[in-house]
């Protein structure tokens, strides 16, 4: 492992961290992930929102209202400057004019066709994004303005009436396109948080079950997993081997190159383990250098000839750090877990033959039943 030493370039050392660090710092960010979610969808909806109005101004033409048919195209080039802030960062100003359109259009397009057009549901889309982009003491005067706001357009076309009625024919048609874009934004919205959510859940169990700089297994899901696959073999009567392997002079590389060297080590060599061992095999990193690799349906000397094949390959692959390589190797112990044993028990063992591994020069594979 001397050789690790000489090519791998000399790195600050940078501070590991924890599963369950990544876990509370994943869990603390979760309202900037759902803030960021939220402005990537509000760039979205502008630009359905633009389409929409772009479908209405020809829809008010051929319906004969002028008036609600130039006013989408105001709604577009407000819609317009809205995605081009938003594409810059410039949240508050983009907000400021979907709120101006959106309740500016819901209110005149009411008060000229009237209550029936549908022009207040789009009011209601803003109790999600609302919901979603503040903090509650923030949320809940805005809902409380949208609402007022929401009553007020009601007591005003009540009071006033219809200003520019449409024919009948033409009323259900407004009414049936609004209700059916609404529709339709809500349920992209719902959608694209089921999605955020679930990509959430993905990570958690990542962040849960894997090592974050190898990929592998972590302690804890590989006891788990161990749990369930020796109840399955004491159940069906097979064997489970098991491997633990540390790779030599690790700590010369930390302590002389730094811990992005060994990180790099670390890395390569869980990745190498995983892709050398069966489907069936689950390799996990066991803590600092070490790997624990189970192996179900596996007798002794099976598993010996896997833990050579596993020291040879890593002796052979280079190490690749920045613009230079090296060789790294592996020392290892291999045992059976017992009918009756705990699977502590056949670790302790399968340790014991791992320092025998090291004690007699490393680099070599030492089996104890």
């Amino acid at each position: 492992m001397s050789s690790v030493r000489a090519f791998l370039p000399k790195a600050a050392p940078s501070p590991s961290v924890s599963t369950a660090a990544c876990v509370r710092s994943h869990a603390r960010s979760g309202s900037a992930v759902a803030q960021g979610a939220f402005w990537v969808m509000a760039r979205r909806i502008t630009l359905v929102a633009a389409c929409v109005d772009a479908a209405m101004l020809v829809l008010f033409l051929a319906l004969g209202s002028p008036i609600l048919a130039w006013m989408n195209l105001v709604a577009m080039a407000m819609y317009a400057t809205a995605y081009w802030c938003l594409g810059r960062r410039l949240n508050a100003p983009a907000v400021a004019l979907i709120w101006v359109e959106v309740l500016g259009h819901a209110a005149i397009g009411t008060l000229l066709v009237g209550w029936n057009s549908g022009f207040h549901y789009y009011l209601l889309m803003f109790i999600p994004a609302i919901v979603v982009s503040s903090r509650w003491r923030e949320a809940i005067p805005m809902l409380v303005v949208l609402y007022v706001t929401y009553l007020g357009m009601y007591a005003a076309s009540r009071h006033y009436g219809v200003s520019a009625p449409l024919s009948e024919t033409g009323l259900w048609i407004v009414q049936t396109f609004n209700v059916a874009v609404v529709f339709a934004m809500a349920a992209y919205t719902a959608r694209f948080y089921y999605g955020m959510v679930r990509s959430a859940e993905r990570k958690l169990v990542e962040l849960a079950t894997k090592d974050s700089l190898t990929g592998l297994s972590n302690r804890g899901h590989m006891l788990a997993l161990a749990e369930h696959e020796i109840a399955r073999a004491r159940r069906s009567g097979q064997h489970i081997a098991l491997i633990i392997a540390d790779i030599d002079h690790f700590k010369k590389i930390n302590d002389g190159r730094g811990h992005e060297a060994g990180d790099t080590v670390l890395a390569h060599t869980g990745k190498l383990l995983a892709s050398l061992c069966r489907e069936q095999d689950v390799v996990a990193r066991w803590g600092g250098e070490e790997f624990l690799i189970l192996l179900p349906a596996t007798v002794l000397a099976s598993a010996h000839d896997i833990a050579e094949r596993l020291r040879s390959e890593v002796a052979a692959t280079p190490v690749v750090h920045g613009n230079s390589c090296a060789s790294c190797s592996l020392s290892l112990g291999v045992t059976t877990l017992a009918p009756s044993e705990s699977f502590n028990t056949a670790i302790a063992r399968a340790d014991r033959a791992l320092y025998r591994s090291k004690a007699e020069g490393r680099n070599r594979v030492t089996v104890m039943a």
